[in-house]
């Protein structure tokens, strides 16, 4: 029988330490690497498949580990990413759900900026991490956020000012 409370700080412990990861990410390779299942780790960023014209990253699931950094490749192309130590609560913000192979959630929040147009904004987002292996690495990473701030930004065509924050 699993000790509940050992393997829910094992979800805990591996989940913080990846989001604190993000705040200054080393590589796409060794992120995977480090935190994620080396069998067939998954990234799915939830959006509308039409997106996909300006935001290649959404609506669909990036599998293996060369897919999984093919979704970091692809983001860094679109949007820049800022995240600061405030970034994610403390691990008393984490939600824990230890059972079967555990699930974890967690709200974030961020400054995302447009590579195209420049034009940025400030969200929040959820997180949602879960099918952990034995060693408590990530199996799969699922992200929420604002895909219509993205959109305008990335698009440049909204009639927004293009030097003009997004509110």
């Amino acid at each position: 029988m699993v000790d509940t409370k050992s393997h829910e700080k094992a979800l805990l412990k591996i989940t913080t330490e990846f989001c604190k990861a993000l705040i200054s990410p080393p590589p796409p390779p060794k992120l995977i690497e480090q935190y994620f299942t080396p069998s067939s780790p998954r990234i799915t960023e939830h959006g509308p498949p039409w997106a996909n014209s300006r935001l290649p990253f959404l609506g669909k699931t990036f599998t293996g580990k060369e897919g999984c950094i093919k979704y970091f490749t692809v983001l860094s192309e679109t949007l820049a990413m800022e995240m600061s130590e405030d970034s994610f609560p403390s691990e008393e913000g984490f939600i824990v759900s230890p059972t079967a192979s555990g699930m974890v959630s967690v709200v974030g929040k961020g400054r995302f900026k447009s590579i195209k147009t420049g034009k940025g904004w400030d969200e929040q987002f959820i997180y949602r991490f879960s099918g952990f292996d034995e060693e408590g690495k990530i199996g799969h990473w699922e992200i929420w956020a604002d895909p219509l701030s993205a959109w305008v930004a990335v698009g440049g065509d909204s009639g927004v000012d293009q030097d003009k924050e997004l509110e």
